[in-house]
């Protein structure tokens, strides 16, 4: 029967300093998990939920040439002739009366299609003739609370979105967008708009919160297949 020789006696002797320190470097490591500077939790990590359906056209919009432009008066900025909200909880607020005095710190009427006239004579959201859908309400900055997202129907096609939250009690607009589409849906903290383009194309747009801006800025801007061709 062979044997594996036995190591050669200076060899052995060798191994013992490397051994010694893969065993020291081991040490090391694991003592260093509990130490300063060791890595920390973000905190935990929001559900994914899927996207939620808010609101659609009463007919498809025909396809658009170029990407429409932003239509907005500065966001964020104030909204004027509404009282303080001390626990800047937007549900204390009616949102009627957000949608009225928004319109007053305009500075140019929403459309040709008379929706000012038609906002300042609603009595409910969400009931014909008044063209602002119902209320949605999600927390987009990530601080907690809610916001609220209206949308203004314009004519055949467009739709006005607009977020508002409170900062140190002052009701604030934060997303004032001009859209022609062919849905709109909230997935967690993003609004996802989209669009018909042309020729079996969509635009999808996904509006985000911007910490540096304050406001719901587009994050992206993406040419997908149309579902509908």
């Amino acid at each position: 029967m062979s044997r594996t020789p036995p190591a050669p006696e200076g060899r052995a002797r060798a191994a013992l300093p490397v051994l010694a320190l893969v065993m020291a470097s081991a040490v090391f490591l694991v003592s260093g998990c509990g130490g300063a500077g060791e890595p920390k939790s973000a905190g935990p990590t929001p559900a994914a939920s899927a996207p939620k359906q808010l609101w659609t056209p009463r007919k498809p919009p025909p396809p658009l040439g170029e990407p429409n432009s932003e239509l907005n008066d500065g966001v964020p900025s104030p909204v004027r002739g509404l009282p303080r909200v001390p626990s800047d909880d937007i549900h204390r607020v009616s949102a009627l009366a957000v949608a009225k005095a928004r319109l007053t710190t305009m500075t140019s009427p929403l459309d040709e299609e008379g929706t000012d006239e038609k906002i300042k004579n609603c009595t409910a959201l969400g009931r014909n003739p008044c063209p602002v859908k119902a209320p949605e309400y999600r927390d987009l900055n990530g601080d907690g609370k809610d916001e609220l997202l209206l949308g203004i129907a314009s004519g055949p096609y467009f739709l006005f979105l607009w977020a508002f939250t409170v900062n140190h009690g002052q009701v604030t607009l934060i997303m004032d967008e001009a859209e022609r589409p062919r849905s709109v849906k909230l997935s967690g903290r993003d609004v996802i708009v989209q669009e018909p383009a042309d020729r079996g194309y969509d635009i999808r747009r996904v509006y985000s919160w911007d910490k540096r801006e304050h406001a719901m800025n587009e994050r992206t801007f993406e040419y997908v297949e149309s579902s509908r061709k």
